[in-house]
């Protein structure tokens, strides 16, 4: 299989940053390639509820689609990892065990599962490769979420290994752009950032505070280039053919750039024109201390990220502001 379009397509997700900016390069797709008979699914969550087996299996029953792409998952930042783990753990596990599983019984041709760059050990050599995984404790921070990805990664390889289903992983870094959560509860640093200046210039604010030292160094890719990446790799990486394979199904996505949180609230600031001063509350959690993929194996593949994050910004911050006049940002 070379062309991801000639078969139908489950985007599970498809409401979410990732999954509506994978539908939109399909979309583009079939446009530019003049395809007639692609057939996407996007069910909404009101549609099909990811966390309930019998209509995950149900829906499959009735839809079989041929390509399977995991983009569906509860997600958040420091705050909403740390308040509740529980249900980071709880629902991830449902919702990908359920897909995974229904795709394996269904006879899906193909499947990709998004995990994260979390997945690593917290104090893990840099840049990290995919053979560190394993290879030491994970961040407290948000444990749960990436024990979950964890499990969903080893689950995919594990069927790969003993049933030969061809499934495949992506561990993006942070990711960003339109569509974005901007909740200051639930949301990641960017996101918050944006809303956070935003507002304090709105409101003439002299000083906005900002959580932990800022010391942290984080990589940052924009969400179409994600997009892009999942689908160049449905239709160009095939790991292996052979039932009891050992090598990683699984590779590292990530722009190659690294900036400081410190260094990324003063470029926010600057393009919202915020002048106020930014303090920072040293009695919240960093988190982990440096988080830059190495990329070079999808990178020998072919494919890069195009997007460099003060372009990525820009976009996402006028996305943001269209969103905001429209009263429709997600704040969830």
């Amino acid at each position: 299989m070379n062309q991801v379009l000639d078969y139908s397509i489950l985007v599970a997700g498809a409401s979410g940053m990732v999954g509506s900016s994978i539908i939109e390069l399909l979309k583009k797709k079939i446009l530019k390639d003049s395809v007639t008979n692609a057939r996407i699914f996007a069910p909404t969550r009101n549609e099909l509820n990811y966390l309930d087996t019998n209509s995950v299996f149900d829906w499959f029953e009735a839809n079989r689609p041929k390509i399977v792409i995991i983009a569906a998952a509860k997600v958040g930042g420091i705050i909403a990892n740390n308040s509740n783990p529980s249900s980071f753990l709880i629902d991830n596990l449902k919702i990908q065990n359920n897909i995974i599983e229904a795709s394996f019984k269904f006879k899906v041709k193909r499947l990709l599962f998004l995990g994260s760059s979390c997945i690593y050990p917290k104090y893990c050599r840099q840049p990290i490769k995919e053979e560190y995984l394993l290879t030491g404790a994970l961040e407290e921070t948000n444990e749960s979420y990436a024990i979950a990805k964890i499990a969903g990664l080893k689950l995919c390889a594990s069927l790969r290994k003993e049933y030969g289903f061809d499934t495949v992983s992506l561990m993006p870094t942070n990711l960003y752009g339109p569509g974005d959560n901007y909740s200051y509860y639930s949301s990641h640093v960017l996101p918050a950032l944006i809303r956070k200046f935003d507002e304090a210039k709105e409101k003439e604010l002299k000083f906005v505070k900002c959580l932990g030292s800022g010391n942290p160094l984080r990589e940052f890719l924009y969400v179409d280039d994600l997009a892009d990446a999942c689908i160049f790799v449905l239709e160009n990486w095939f790991p292996s053919e052979k039932k009891n394979d050992k090598n990683i199904n699984w590779l590292n996505v990530g722009s190659g750039e690294e900036i400081s949180i410190k260094s990324l609230a003063i470029k926010i600031a600057k393009v919202l024109e915020y002048e106020g001063e930014i303090k920072w509350d040293i009695s919240k959690p960093d988190g982990t201390p440096r988080k830059k993929l190495n990329s070079s194996k999808i990178n020998k593949l072919g494919w890069r990220a195009k997007t460099n994050l003060d372009s990525g910004l820009k976009k996402t911050i006028i996305h943001y502001k269209l969103l905001k006049s429209q009263n429709k940002l997600r704040i969830s």
